[in-house]
């Protein structure tokens, strides 16, 4: 290797930014595994009350059963990342695509979507598995393969429609916006993420599930009255069919403005008491009123000024995509590969956008403790849930601080008891 190349020196930091993600990803993973194994034998006593032991099993069982497959899907990935990079087939499809359809910022658009898209492609077989195999296995699968297969098509078409006009704008503000086209291509992204958390909810989700207001009954009333309580007033309080596709339960809060939602899965309303929907639906509502949504947009619009900021030095450098046989011709090639490298290098902010999530967890738990005067119903809640989605109760610190965006299920019960005790007193 000749370090005096800039093309060598680009292709060795990426090899070594792609293989360290992946060393320190296998042994996060491993460490995990050998915690989880350590207390695989029987509950800890902190979770009698939750699982009996043939359950706990099967959680654990589960945890592990996705820590290998989670293994070898990363394993293909990474492989393949390395050989499409390092062995021109992505240079060579792009070149082939452009000269087929044409140079033309449009052309181009398509040809970076069609290349992004196959790469997707080629680790769907994984996401097959893990629908109709693991998930099967433990009893959560309830897709069919019409509704799976439909998805994917769906799914394709939704990501063309928007993608490729999308990615036409930048192609084409790089080369007319001048030097500061970044800074114009911030601005478009800002406004198409507003634009799409009105009307995603609205628009998009409506056509993988279907939401539904809830029956008429003593939960609407308890709900509504809860909604009203809070000063969430708003029609967007609906049951989501989520046992189409899994007998996984959940709940989330999305959208801004008129598109903002709260969905109650019809597992989650199966599952628990009225009782303890209604702390959950609390829990929901407190994500709302203390805007987090907002802020997590407002994070996600800082990261990408960053990103861009990146993408446009990298851009004037040559060698960083000649290092991957492309021609340095445009915006086109350096954002195929800063793209398809961009995961190895947020992996190491994890961390920091985990820590926030978990953050909004426990401000959103003691708003719903708060508004429905106890925390019982919502540790309650929290217990179901853990059982009934065989969550792994004993996951290693550092990986749990990695890969969990929500505190563990011993956290959440510990911050919540702390804030009745705080109350009595």
């Amino acid at each position: 290797m000749n370090w005096d190349d800039p093309k060598s020196i680009y292709a060795a930091a990426t090899l070594g930014l792609i293989t360290l993600r992946y060393i320190f990803e296998l042994w996060l993973d491993r460490l995990n595994t050998l915690h989880v194994k350590k207390h695989a034998q029987s509950p800890p006593d902190t979770f009698r009350e939750i699982m009996d032991d043939e359950r706990y099993q099967k959680a654990v069982s589960y945890t592990l059963a996705k820590a290998r497959f989670g293994t070898f899907s990363d394993t293909y990935s990474t492989a393949l990342l390395l050989l499409l990079l390092f062995s021109g087939l992505i240079a060579g499809a792009f070149d082939a695509a452009t000269s087929t359809i044409g140079d033309s910022h449009f052309a181009e658009a398509t040809a970076l979507w069609a290349i992004l898209w196959i790469f997707s492609l080629l680790t769907l077989p994984f996401s097959w598995y893990s629908q109709f195999k693991l998930e099967d296995r433990f009893g959560f699968n309830t897709s069919t393969q019409k509704t799976w297969w439909g998805d994917q098509a769906k799914g394709l078409l939704l990501s063309f429609i928007i993608g490729v006009p999308l990615l036409w704008l930048i192609l084409w503000l790089a080369e007319n916006g001048g030097d500061n086209w970044w800074l114009w291509v911030w601005g478009v992204i800002v406004l198409f993420q507003l634009l799409m958390s009105v009307l995603a909810p609205i628009f998009i989700l409506p056509l993988f599930n279907k939401f539904t207001p809830i029956e008429e009954g003593e939960l609407k009333h308890r709900l509504s009255r809860l909604a009203e309580k809070t000063g969430f007033i708003n029609a967007g309080i609906q049951v989501m069919d989520g046992s189409r596709r899994s007998k996984h339960s959940n709940a989330f809060f999305t959208g801004l403005g008129k598109g903002r939602k709260i969905a109650l899965f019809d597992t989650l309303i199966e599952q628990l008491d009225d009782d303890e929907l209604e702390a959950v639906l609390a829990h929901e509502i407190g994500h709302f009123k203390l805007r987090h949504v907002p802020k997590m947009i407002a994070r996600s619009f800082a990261m990408t000024l960053v990103g861009l900021y990146l993408l446009n030095l990298l851009a004037q450098q040559p060698a960083f995509v000649e290092a991957f046989g492309f021609t340095a011709d445009g915006l086109a090639p350096a954002l195929i590969v800063f793209s398809l490298l961009a995961g190895a290098v947020t992996f190491w902010l994890t961390p920091i956008s985990s820590f926030w999530s978990r953050k909004y967890e426990y401000q959103a738990d003691e708003f719903a403790a708060k508004a429905i005067g106890e925390s019982r119903p919502m540790i309650s809640a929290l217990r179901k849930l853990n059982r009934e989605n065989l969550s792994n109760l004993t996951p290693h610190p550092l990986y749990s601080g990695f890969h969990y965006d929500h505190p563990t299920l011993l956290e959440r019960e510990a911050a919540l008891k702390n804030i009745e005790a705080n109350s009595v007193v």
